[in-house]
């Protein structure tokens, strides 16, 4: 006898219809499983009606909902506020139980205790299981029993925990297929997605830029980079070459399982062949975790420093503060890879990792800007935010995070261009204004004579800005601007 008649599946960010823990427990559990994604307007309404973000989902979902479909099944979607559509549409189809994947945004563990209260009321139950992470909460702690701050232990317990044991405790796929005659069909009532145009959105140039969508784009971008993992320890550091695995915007929004892809990076170590490719992608999924693991234990880190004496820093403000957050905004700062960075992020939603790092520090620390500042751009521009590695990476590179760079560690965009993109490729590719100087002056134009730009058809002020700071007059001004907090970051 299964525990419940009919249950109700809410997908969120994990549109995929396999290694599925919610979908997965629903369907043990239940004679009858309904499906459904909310397009939730306390999210969308706020949103321009260009996001490549919202145009993402919205292609997922048809797939999503078609793949149900081939399982016997369906996936209901509305347009409307969650936490009233789902108690409503729990009452509707008369199940027992909601269940979904954990949340660990603030904002969203505050909109699932508000849909468990209003389910309560009406005698039903919200179940929430994990699913993005491998490890979440409390399950990684110290011997001390608490959560740790400083990644490297954290990476250490975390593997330690992992191969405790078979990595079939912590690695095994939900099993959805073998389930699937406890799908229920779609309700009669049930009307076709709505358009993108009927949601208020437009299409952008998601398309144009070959980034494909659903659980089949996201495999094809995993087959991909399963050839390029043994390379991946330097090849990431390149922004003019293939080294990144482009997933992240699919684990953001679970169109690809994490286990899927931690097992793929332990199964490439244990070969042997580019197992330190390997073993560094698989870092950065425990950076993922470790973030997530922050957020939950220091939900305060939205929005203050990790560590509180770094809120003392003072600040550039005032008409002079946006002035510089705008040229940095606009790809303007005269810096060439810092800008590039910026055009790649404006134009494609997208920005490698080496260059988030350069462009949030150059913000930072050569702008004097607050950290904050620099979040909410990336939230709003990122394909892939994610509150909890956003904020994680800019509380990094502003030394006032957990196991951030020191203080004093502050990158010059000048030798981080030459290091990283030495034929300036990728700076020709977003600043095509720069193409005709040679490899050795792309890097900073400045430094040339009037005569030499204008021979590679570069007018200072004109087509291409000057810098808007000298970098070593700025790193003087950044030591002195955390002179509050040096005491105490010598002692961290």
């Amino acid at each position: 006898m299964l525990p419940f008649e009919k249950t109700l599946v809410w997908f969120r960010r994990d549109l995929r219809a396999y290694d599925h823990a919610a979908l997965h427990h629903a369907l043990t559990q239940s004679r009858q499983v309904y499906c459904v994604f909310i397009f939730d307007r306390a999210i969308l309404d706020s949103l321009p009606k260009y996001d490549r973000r919202v145009e993402f989902i919205h292609a997922s979902l048809l797939e999503l909902s078609q793949t149900l479909q081939s399982l016997g099944g369906g996936l209901i979607v509305r347009h409307a506020w969650a936490e009233q559509a789902i108690p409503e549409l729990a009452a509707e189809l008369g199940v027992a139980a909601v269940f979904t994947n954990h949340d660990y945004e603030p904002q969203a563990i505050e909109r699932d205790a508000r849909v468990a209260t209003a389910l309560q009321a009406s005698g039903r139950v919200l179940h929430t299981f994990k699913d993005q992470v491998i490890f979440e909460k409390d399950e990684v702690l110290s011997q001390a029993e608490k959560p740790f701050s400083v990644f490297t232990p954290y990476k250490n317990a975390w593997l330690k925990k992992l191969h405790a044991g078979p990595d079939s405790a912590y690695l095994s796929p939900y099993e959805i297929d073998a389930h699937r005659a406890h799908f229920a069909p779609l309700p009669a009532n049930s009307n076709a997605i709505l358009s993108l145009q009927e949601l208020g959105f437009e299409k952008t140039n998601l398309s144009e830029l070959n980034i494909p969508t659903g659980m089949q784009g996201g495999q094809v971008l995993l087959d991909d980079f399963a050839e390029r993992m043994k390379n991946y320890d330097h090849a990431r550091d390149f922004p003019a070459i293939k080294g990144p695995s482009y997933l992240s915007v699919h684990l953001r929004f679970g169109t690809i399982s994490i286990r899927a892809l931690a097992r793929h990076a332990l199964d490439a170590m244990r070969m042997g062949t580019g197992s330190s490719g390997a073993a560094v992608w698989l870092s950065e999924l425990v950076w993922r975790d470790f973030y997530f693991m922050i957020l939950s234990h220091h939900p305060h880190v939205i929005h203050r420093s990790f560590k509180p004496d770094y809120d003392a820093i003072i600040w550039e403000s005032g008409e002079h503060a946006q002035h510089l957050f705008q040229s940095w905004c606009d790809g303007k700062t005269g810096y060439p890879l810092v800008d590039a960075a910026m055009a790649q992020l404006n134009q494609t939603g997208y920005m490698h990792n080496r260059l988030r790092m350069v462009t949030a520090s150059f913000l930072i620390k050569d702008l004097g800007i607050d950290w904050r500042w620099g979040e909410r751009y990336f939230a709003d521009k990122l394909n892939d935010f994610d509150l909890a590695a956003n904020n994680g990476g800019w509380q990094w590179a502003s030394s006032s995070g957990c196991d951030a760079q020191p203080y004093f560690r502050i990158f010059n965009p000048i030798t981080q261009s030459e290091k990283f993109d030495p034929d300036g490729k990728f700076i020709r590719r977003y600043l095509p204004q720069l193409k005709d100087l040679s490899n050795k002056h792309i890097h900073a134009p400045w430094r040339l004579a009037a005569m030499e730009l204008k021979m590679a058809g570069i007018e200072l002020g004109e087509n291409y800005p000057n810098p808007i700071i000298q970098h070593e007059e700025a790193r003087a001004r950044t030591l002195q601007r955390y002179a509050v907090v040096k005491k105490v970051a010598t002692h961290d």
